[in-house]
């Protein structure tokens, strides 16, 4: 039997949970430590006790953001294939849904952060480099055992690419529009599955 949580990994595990929201709504150059401390209810001071470093707490975030929003994607995935769904349909269509369009702040880091990611730490770099393996890995397990070796990567980086070009025309009906037309030519082109 597993001991509770102590208080500091408690504590720990607020702060973290603050920066990965964080991160994802404002980006990384706009997350202070000040600031997610304050936003955690905690004092600055208190940093350095659970954090070598702000790219520790970053990377740290990061990965937090990421092991989240690929869990939500499997728990969607997995309802959408009970109902009759493939797993690619399922996961393309939870991805690219209407709700994942304003859900910056709790959806995936990578249509949130890719673009700064290149301009970080090494550590926070590394665990970009994660993110973007786990999403492909999870896009060609969803394929048939018969689909060519790249159509993951291909199909993972439209799937990107698509939400932010989404969120940046908005959560209004010229992104969901974006979106809408998106699932559909992914799934025309890698879903043999007639939808449900």
């Amino acid at each position: 039997m597993d001991s509770p949580p102590s208080r500091k990994e408690i504590t720990h595990d607020r702060i973290v949970a603050t920066a990965a929201r964080a991160i994802r709504r404002g980006g990384f150059q706009v997350v202070g430590v000040a600031d997610i401390m304050k936003e955690a209810g905690l004092t600055h001071g208190g940093f350095y006790a659970h954090f070598s470093s702000r790219n520790a707490l970053l990377a740290e975030a990061l990965e937090r953001a990421g092991r989240d929003s690929a869990a939500r994607v499997s728990q969607h995935t997995a309802a959408r294939q009970v109902r009759g769904a493939s797993a690619l349909r399922a996961m393309v269509e939870g991805y690219l849904s209407d709700r994942h369009l304003g859900k910056i702040e709790s959806g995936c880091p990578l249509a949130a952060l890719a673009s700064e990611m290149p301009r970080q730490s090494p550590e926070v770099r590394e665990v970009s480099a994660q993110r973007v393996r786990g999403l492909v890995a999870a896009v060609q397990r969803a394929l048939p055992k018969d689909a060519r070796a790249d159509s993951g990567p291909a199909i993972a980086s439209q799937m990107v690419g698509a939400l932010q070009l989404a969120r940046a025309l908005g959560d209004n009906a010229e992104g969901r529009a974006l979106l809408k037309a998106s699932r559909q030519a992914l799934l025309a082109q890698y879903d043999r599955q007639p939808s449900v």
